[in-house]
């Protein structure tokens, strides 16, 4: 008898050592929840808010650029119109002819003008077009139909993995809480509508933190207390708390990930250019627009330029030897210029 009572007590001691490691065990893993949940936040609100000032900078640079952006197309257009007239109505040698033709595709090249495709091209580009206007819509419809078809495989595929299961599983728990047609009072009612929006715009999106905020703060109160909690109900609570904790650590790097990659787009290192400006002291748009019109300055001493060759007020040697302008810059440096002017302004430069 004896040895049985010791052998109860044992038993009940090793309940108890049981507990107080699950206890333990439970603690970390809400701390560690905690801080996921904290950190996802953070880097949600920090993903919004940049590419909120990536669309506010983009915007505001493009209204004020979009004048000299329409005076470098007119002057594209003028520029392009005095060839045309040099070509066509000036008296010239062929060797003249050829070396007025290499200027013209020279400035193109450098991307100083737009480049000039023959007509027969441009006419052909045309019948293409017309060729293919009909079938667009339809293409379009296939196109739509596959990428369509390609969601729901993927989205197939994803349901099957672990993570996939537990936004579900959170979802269609807190579906079965938050249901308007559960409950009878209006002003609940309501109240669950706009829960339930949460609910699934977080459940559309795969934010499994956001869904367990939202089921956290329906369980205050009436999550499991460590003294009146049984061994098995802390080991469910744990094993819980690790999957969804693997979960979240997911969705934190792939956070992150998304953060590095739109940092490392032309538009977000737009945004750290103009950020490490206004850092400086310096106005980002009253510089652009300083450099916007001194390049502008540049390409309207070109255009008067080759204004003169068609007036005859310069010789073809003059004219063959470039604006003073241009002479005066080194190859490397005219061409950083010009990218940077032609870049600026929404014009894209091929080499």
């Amino acid at each position: 008898m004896p040895q049985k009572k010791k052998s109860s007590q044992n038993s009940s001691k090793n309940v108890t050592l049981s507990r107080s490691s699950l206890h333990e065990r439970r603690v970390g893993l809400e701390e560690e929840h905690q801080w996921l949940l904290k950190q996802i936040k953070r880097k949600r609100t920090e993903l919004k808010n940049f590419l909120e000032q990536m669309r506010t900078v983009a915007s505001e640079m493009f209204h004020q650029g979009e004048p000299f952006h329409r005076q470098m197309m007119e002057l594209d257009r003028e520029i392009h119109t005095l060839f045309d007239e040099i070509l066509k109505t000036r008296k010239m040698g062929k060797q003249t002819q050829r070396d007025v033709v290499d200027v013209y595709q020279t400035l193109q090249l450098m991307g100083v003008i737009s480049p000039k495709y023959e007509e027969d091209e441009e006419d052909e580009d045309s019948e293409l077009d017309e060729l293919f206007e009909d079938e667009d819509e339809e293409w379009q419809n296939q196109s739509q139909q596959y990428r369509a078809n390609n969601n729901e495989i993927e989205t197939e595929s994803a349901s099957r993995s672990p993570q996939s299961k537990q936004i579900r599983r959170t979802f269609l728990k807190l579906a079965e809480i938050f249901h308007p047609d559960k409950v009878t009072d209006p002003q609940t009612q309501m109240h669950h509508t706009e829960i339930m929006k949460e609910v699934n715009r977080a459940y559309s999106e795969g934010d499994l933190a956001r869904l367990l905020e939202i089921e956290k703060s329906y369980q205050s109160g009436k999550l499991i207390s460590n003294e009146n909690a049984s061994v098995s109900d802390l080991q469910r609570l744990c094993e819980k708390l690790e999957t969804d904790n693997q979960i979240l650590k997911t969705q934190y790097d792939n956070l992150k990930q998304e953060l590095n990659a739109v940092r490392n787009t032309p538009e977000g290192e737009m945004v750290k250019d103009y950020r490490a400006c206004v850092k400086d002291g310096i106005n980002p748009v009253e510089e652009m627009l300083s450099q916007a019109k001194k390049h502008l300055k540049e390409i309207e001493n070109i255009r008067d330029f080759i204004k003169d060759f068609r007036d005859k007020k310069i010789t073809i040697k003059e004219f063959l030897k470039g604006p003073a302008a241009m002479r005066h810059q080194e190859p490397d440096e005219m061409e950083e210029i010009l990218q940077q002017m032609l870049g600026e302004l929404g014009i894209v430069i091929k080499f």
